[in-house]
């Protein structure tokens, strides 16, 4: 007797779904035997299928506290099972000289991400790339051409104007109130994007940077480190039960627009370029890879390491997502710990005083004769970094770290919330907003960011550290050295520093839960806040 044709799918549906599980079981089983002959470091058992995925999830703490936790109990190395991987978590200075400097080839790789794929062009970019010589040749690119010495001077001026813009923005509102992010992502968005794209679209009044705007801040929301479950247990990512991956090709359509606006008015101004004479310094970002994308086209380099139309847009993504939102968060935190710790606040404003004077802006010339400044944005870093679990590593090959078995294929979380208040690496006080540990005598003197003192990482190390880490210094050591410059900032009437709450919003980056509301009084002359020509 012949079968109807629905009662014949929901057989057919039934048979396939009994296959995956036993199919599943098997492979559990498989693993679970492999898994238990391997020496794996100490940590939680977790749930079944889930891990301590769900814990992390739920729990009231963002993943770093509860991470750091489990830690002290576990070891500075842990282990965790999150949904179906393997995680190593590093969470102490040494653990992290390890697996980001003694096994950094080990460690180089991405593990694949919805947002790598999606909004990366299908890992296009230099973020989420996967190590490999498309990799190698994107990273190139950033230190001979995008961020160079050469093509940081070049923006000097630039940097200098939106400073300017910033105060003067201030300015107009000295005596009342402001959440002061606002100003800081209008800064840092403006500075990025003149870089990137050139003057035009770095204007608040262009549409289509207004719409980016909206677009980076959506992006935000839906690439958090641990909130897509699907990303976490593969064979429940069909469902997208949470949404993320719908709303990220959202996001990527209205980035893609954008991009292709940008792309096309830059390639009707080729006569910006100087025939013969390689890159000219007022050729912006989207100037100088749209050249090095017809230099690849013309030589036939292998597609695997050619710079295409797609990894243009995917670059000017990674490049102006990650030069907005973590600086001017930093920045944030760092108002906050000066306006709870009125004497540093001072010592600032004194060392400022002293080398700049009041009748002038600081300018970048003067940022080496500003270590206080420089020890506030370090010391700030420390305590805050905004992303305090580094970008995931992806374990390349089976290592053996500190005499664990690392499997290829694990993943791995540096933990530089942990390594930051870690008595081990910061013996006076490490839960303390202290500046002065950077200065000479102070315990840290010469510790610095750059990837070679692993207490202290806010750009990551090794091969995957971030490639603007000089233009973000640049920035938010300037930026903060004008602000406090500039400025005598207080809290609103009957607000105390007390009252300032410091909880975290933890998404792609951790920025504070409540912005801050604060107030801003002129301290230089009237006509030093003249709007910038």
């Amino acid at each position: 007797m012949e079968l109807s044709q629905p009662v014949s799918m929901a057989v057919a549906l039934t048979a396939t779904f009994v296959v995956l599980a036993l199919s599943f079981v098997v492979w559990s089983r498989r693993r679970h035997s492999h898994r238990k002959a391997l020496n794996l470091p100490p940590g939680p058992s977790g749930w079944p299928v889930f891990g301590s995925l769900i814990s992390l999830l739920t729990d009231p703490l963002p993943p770093h506290r509860v991470l750091a936790a489990l830690a002290a109990r576990h070891g500075a190395l842990m282990h965790l099972r999150l949904g179906s991987f393997d995680v190593m978590v590093a969470s102490s200075e040494e653990t992290a000289r390890l697996v980001l400097h003694t096994h950094d080839l080990a460690f180089a790789d991405r593990p694949p991400t919805a947002f790598g794929e999606i909004l990366g062009y299908g890992y296009r970019g230099i973020v989420q790339t996967p190590y490999g010589a498309y990799w190698r040749m994107a990273r190139r690119l950033c230190a001979t051409e995008l961020f160079s010495a050469r093509r940081l001077h070049a923006f000097e001026r630039a940097r200098a104007q939106e400073m300017r813009a910033l105060a003067r923005g201030l300015f107009e509102r000295a005596g009342a109130a402001v959440h002061v992010k606002e100003h800081l992502l209008n800064f840092t968005m403006r500075n990025i994007l003149r870089m990137a794209l050139g003057e035009k679209w770095s204007s608040g009044s262009h549409g289509g940077a207004e719409a980016f705007r909206r677009a980076l801040k959506e992006s935000f929301m839906v690439t958090g480190l641990l909130g897509n479950v699907g990303e976490w247990v593969p064979w429940l990512g069909w469902l997208d039960v949470q949404g993320f991956v719908r709303r990220m090709k959202e996001v990527h359509v209205l980035f893609d627009q954008f991009n292709e606006q940008i792309l096309t008015e830059h390639q009707k101004h080729k006569h910006r370029r100087r025939d013969g004479e390689g890159m000219d310094d007022d050729m912006d970002l989207v100037d100088v890879l749209l050249q090095l994308a017809e230099e690849g086209q013309e030589e036939e380099s292998p597609e695997t390491t050619r710079l295409t139309r797609d990894g243009v847009k995917a670059f000017l993504l990674d490049i102006i997502g990650g030069g907005t939102e973590t600086a001017a968060a930093t920045m944030e935190w760092a108002l906050v710990e000066l306006l709870r710790h009125p004497a540093a606040m001072a010592a600032a404003a004194a060392e400022l005083d002293r080398v700049v004077g009041r009748e002038r802006w600081a300018t970048e010339s003067d940022l080496p004769g500003l270590p206080y400044v420089e020890a506030v944005v370090k010391e700030t870093m420390r305590l805050h970094p905004v992303g305090p679990l580094l970008i995931p590593h992806h374990a390349r090959e089976d290592t053996v770290v500190a005499g664990y078995d690392v499997p290829a294929g694990a993943r791995l979380l540096v933990n530089m919330w942990a390594v930051g208040r870690d008595p081990a690496s910061w013996p006076e006080e490490p839960g303390a907003f202290r500046p002065e540990r950077f200065l000479a005598g102070g315990g840290a003197e010469g510790v610095d960011v750059r990837g070679a003192h692993f207490q202290l990482l806010p750009f990551g190390a090794g091969r995957r550290m971030c490639p603007a880490h000089s233009l973000a210094m640049k920035e938010m050591v300037g930026a903060m050295a004008n602000l406090v410059h500039g400025f005598s900032w207080r809290l609103p009437e009957g607000v105390a520093p007390v009252d300032l709450s410091m909880e975290e919003f933890f998404g792609l980056n951790v920025s504070r839960k409540e912005p801050l509301v604060a107030v801003a009084e002129p301290r230089l002359p009237a006509h030093l806040y003249a709007a910038v020509e």
